[in-house]
């Protein structure tokens, strides 16, 4: 664990023009191109061996949408939980400290958030009743991706708890492969034991209620979040991979890049919402997800400011973009990828390197795997070329979810 907080940065900013083939450095990395290859393509293969009719995705949990809809992350709990607060923060870049002038929802917002993949976000008024028979069970839950729940940590548990405990009761009866997240929220400003003390609580109670209503076994996941630190990002980004049937492969290739590139530590984030999508097998360590969450900022800064704009942009044309999947994305056209290295004062180097306009991959390694800077470039290429094929293969069935 790298102590960051002490560390003068050396900005080195560099935009980087593509290679063409004929200058690509001949080095061991041949090897390591028929290694990704080949995991692309295993995971080629076992997607073909899946049946249509299995209810998991290829590497376990709630398969993605069959039809064309864009799949939901539902927000849910009691009023002034900072549900709201929570979307704003991750999806839309407000400042922690200005969501304290946000008025409270008193309607179902549906936010559809276009990034490396399309999906919405409905904010739910704390105080509607869903369960009433007055609201559509089905069109709410039907095709969720995602429950939820967002419990204030310095505030009264137990109303909360009980509506928590019902809906997934309900869940249980209708959707059970439906994913359910709590978040237990507001946690800065309180002490380890007390965060821990709440949430061994809140799941030993949440276990019991749904023990006696005889659901034993159900997977819930729990988070200690705050929007004043990275907690809620790095929440967010185990919510979405779990909706990312090619996760797994992601993850192997990334401990591929890792192990012959000499880097530590390996994050593929959406550059809008600062979420990682997926990261190579090792622990992820918080302080270097923190110090690369932070890494984007200074490259979206610096863009603002020094960057151009992609042409061929249907919004900039005042068009309607069409829905964004996976592939599509990767398959686009691509203009010159964007590169920056960042020297710690500790040998550190920090590695960025743009994937296309939504997607970037940050490593963190040594100094004397950065020397071998050609290597790693073309390791990267490699990766990426992969990464293009993995997602090619999930076309129509899943792969590119919307």
């Amino acid at each position: 664990m790298h102590d960051y907080s002490q560390l003068q940065r050396d900005w080195i900013c560099k935009k980087v023009r593509r290679k063409e083939p004929d200058e690509q450095e001949l080095s061991p990395a041949s090897s390591v191109e028929a290694r990704y290859l080949d995991t692309a393509e295993f995971s080629r293969r076992r997607k073909r061996m899946q049946s249509p009719t299995s209810s998991t995705g290829p590497y376990g949990g709630a398969p993605p949408p069959v039809s064309g809809r864009r799949p939901r992350l539902l927000l849910m709990g009691q009023r002034r939980s900072g549900k709201s607060s929570i979307a704003s923060v991750v999806f839309h870049k407000m400042p922690p400290t200005e969501t304290l002038f946000l008025e409270s929802t008193t309607r179902i917002q549906k936010d559809p958030i276009h990034s490396f993949m399309d999906f919405q976000v409905w904010d739910f008024p704390g105080q509607l009743d869903y369960m009433d028979d007055t609201f559509d069970f089905d069109h709410i839950f039907g095709e969720i991706g995602a429950l939820i729940w967002v419990i204030d940590a310095q505030d009264e548990i137990l109303d909360p708890l009980s509506r928590l405990h019902n809906t997934i009761i309900a869940l249980q009866r209708s959707y059970p492969q439906v994913n359910v997240e709590v978040f237990i929220h507001k946690v800065d400003g309180l002490s380890d034991e007390y965060k821990l003390d709440t949430q061994r609580d809140i799941m030993q109670r949440t276990q019991d209620e749904l023990a006696d209503a005889g659901y034993d076994n159900v997977q819930i996941s729990y988070h200690l979040t705050s929007i004043y630190d990275h907690s809620i990002f790095e929440a967010f980004s185990k919510v979405i991979q779990k909706l990312l049937p090619q996760l797994g492969t992601l993850e192997n290739l990334l401990n591929v890049l890792c192990s012959n590139s000499g880097i530590e530590k390996a994050f593929l984030f959406d550059v809008l919402s600062k979420i990682y999508i997926a990261t190579d097998s090792s622990p992820v360590d918080v302080q270097s997800y923190e110090i690369c969450s932070d890494f984007i900022d200074v490259i979206v800064d610096i863009s603002e400011i020094y960057g151009h704009d992609r042409k061929g942009d249907p919004q900039e044309n005042g068009q309607i973009s069409p829905p964004v999947s996976l592939g599509r994305i990767v398959e686009e056209e691509q203009l010159p990828e964007v590169s920056s290295i960042i020297r710690l004062q500790n040998g550190m180097v920090l590695y960025l390197r743009e994937i296309n306009k939504f997607l970037a991959l940050i490593c963190l390694m040594r100094k004397e795997s950065i020397e071998r800077q050609g290597l790693v470039d073309y390791n990267v290429q490699i990766f990426q070329q992969a990464l293009q094929r993995v997602f090619e293969l999930g076309g129509g069935g899943g792969g590119g979810l919307r």
